[in-house]
């Protein structure tokens, strides 16, 4: 009596031309969240630095502080970087999560399809707010950035 042969679990399922045009999509977002991790330790650790450590430390956070800071363009394109960053790693990992514990179909459908509208949102918010940041809408404003407009 002879035993059939038992599949390795870990082998692909489909087989000829289709198992060939399968994407990578997996692969690249397990890359893209390895990646953008390093580059957020960088962004996260150097904007806690900028922010605590030099000049006044965190009595020097307010609303001027962020207006003088974001008059610079490198710091609106190191925040917009850190936003970026955080909200694509944070939405991958939780689409992740979606597609390990949702069961049904619709559920993830319907789950995944919020978190990317809200992941959606919260990028062009916030852009908006680092690239239309005026600290001079006030009138009565008395920051030294608007006294040379």
């Amino acid at each position: 009596m002879t035993t059939p042969a038992i599949q390795s679990p870990r082998s692909p399922v489909a087989t000829g031309s289709r198992a060939r045009r399968r994407s990578n999509v997996e692969l690249n977002t397990w890359l893209f969240m390895r990646g953008s991790g390093v580059l957020l330790l960088v962004l996260v650790f150097g904007h806690l630095f900028v922010n605590l450590m030099v000049g006044k430390g965190v009595e020097a956070l307010d609303f001027a502080f962020v207006a003088g800071k974001w008059a610079n363009p490198f710091w609106q394109v190191w925040d917009l970087a850190m936003l970026w960053l955080a909200e694509l790693h944070g939405m991958n990992g939780l689409r992740t999560i979606i597609n390990d514990y949702a069961t049904k179909p619709t559920t993830r459908f319907w789950l995944k399809a919020l978190l990317y509208f809200s992941a959606f949102i919260v990028l062009v918010l916030g852009t908006l707010v680092i690239f239309t940041f005026d600290p001079c809408a006030d009138p009565a404003s008395t920051l030294e950035v608007c006294r040379s407009h």
